[in-house]
Protein backbone atom coordinates (compact mmCIF):
# COMPACT_ATOMS: atom_id res chain seq x y z
CA UNK A 1 0.00 0.00 0.00
CA UNK A 2 1.55 3.29 -0.66
CA UNK A 3 1.80 5.47 1.72
CA UNK A 4 1.47 9.42 0.39
CA UNK A 5 1.66 12.51 2.78
CA UNK A 6 -2.18 13.59 3.22
CA UNK A 7 -0.93 17.55 3.03
CA UNK A 8 0.17 19.00 -0.27
CA UNK A 9 1.69 22.65 -0.23
CA UNK A 10 0.57 23.53 -4.04
CA UNK A 11 -2.92 24.32 -5.13
CA UNK A 12 -5.39 20.98 -5.91
CA UNK A 13 -6.72 23.07 -8.59
CA UNK A 14 -4.55 23.77 -12.38
CA UNK A 15 -4.99 26.82 -13.84
CA UNK A 16 -7.99 25.87 -15.94
CA UNK A 17 -9.86 25.47 -12.91
CA UNK A 18 -10.17 21.99 -12.86
CA UNK A 19 -9.61 19.67 -9.45
CA UNK A 20 -6.10 17.80 -9.67
CA UNK A 21 -5.94 14.81 -6.60
CA UNK A 22 -2.63 15.25 -5.42
CA UNK A 23 -2.95 11.44 -5.45
CA UNK A 24 -2.71 11.34 -9.23
CA UNK A 25 0.86 11.04 -9.75
CA UNK A 26 1.86 10.53 -13.45
CA UNK A 27 -1.58 10.47 -14.77
CA UNK A 28 -0.09 11.88 -18.09
CA UNK A 29 1.87 9.05 -18.50
CA UNK A 30 -1.26 6.94 -17.51
CA UNK A 31 -3.12 8.60 -20.32
CA UNK A 32 -0.43 8.57 -22.97
CA UNK A 33 -0.25 4.57 -22.11
CA UNK A 34 -4.17 4.35 -22.58
CA UNK A 35 -4.23 6.06 -26.10
CA UNK A 36 -1.28 4.08 -27.53
CA UNK A 37 -3.00 0.98 -26.77
CA UNK A 38 -5.86 2.30 -28.27
CA UNK A 39 -4.20 3.30 -31.60
CA UNK A 40 -2.76 -0.53 -31.24
CA UNK A 41 -6.01 -2.18 -30.71
CA UNK A 42 -8.51 -0.33 -32.06
CA UNK A 43 -11.06 -3.60 -31.62
CA UNK A 44 -10.93 -2.55 -27.84
CA UNK A 45 -13.06 -0.38 -25.55
CA UNK A 46 -11.00 2.39 -23.28
CA UNK A 47 -12.13 0.11 -20.36
CA UNK A 48 -11.29 -3.14 -21.44
CA UNK A 49 -7.66 -1.85 -21.98
CA UNK A 50 -7.50 0.20 -18.31
CA UNK A 51 -8.87 -3.41 -17.07
CA UNK A 52 -6.08 -5.44 -18.77
CA UNK A 53 -3.42 -2.24 -17.61
CA UNK A 54 -4.70 -3.12 -13.98
CA UNK A 55 -4.59 -6.40 -14.59
CA UNK A 56 -0.71 -6.06 -15.35
CA UNK A 57 -0.39 -4.08 -12.17
CA UNK A 58 -2.02 -7.09 -10.38
CA UNK A 59 0.58 -9.57 -11.60
CA UNK A 60 3.48 -6.79 -11.22
CA UNK A 61 2.80 -7.31 -7.43
CA UNK A 62 0.45 -4.46 -7.18
CA UNK A 63 2.69 -1.58 -9.32
CA UNK A 64 3.56 -0.47 -12.53
CA UNK A 65 6.11 1.98 -11.21
CA UNK A 66 10.00 0.47 -12.90
CA UNK A 67 8.83 -0.87 -15.52
CA UNK A 68 8.87 0.90 -18.80
CA UNK A 69 5.63 2.30 -21.08
CA UNK A 70 6.66 -0.34 -23.79
CA UNK A 71 6.78 -3.10 -20.85
CA UNK A 72 3.97 -1.80 -19.48
CA UNK A 73 2.32 -1.86 -23.22
CA UNK A 74 3.44 -5.27 -24.06
CA UNK A 75 2.24 -6.77 -21.71
CA UNK A 76 -1.03 -5.17 -21.68
CA UNK A 77 -1.27 -6.31 -25.88
CA UNK A 78 -0.53 -9.90 -24.55
CA UNK A 79 -3.56 -9.85 -22.15
CA UNK A 80 -5.61 -8.19 -24.45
Amino acid sequence: ENSLQKTSTCSPVNPSGIFVSPYALNLSSFTKLIKRLQERHPEFSRDEIVKAVQEVRKINKGVLSGLAISSIEEKTSAIL
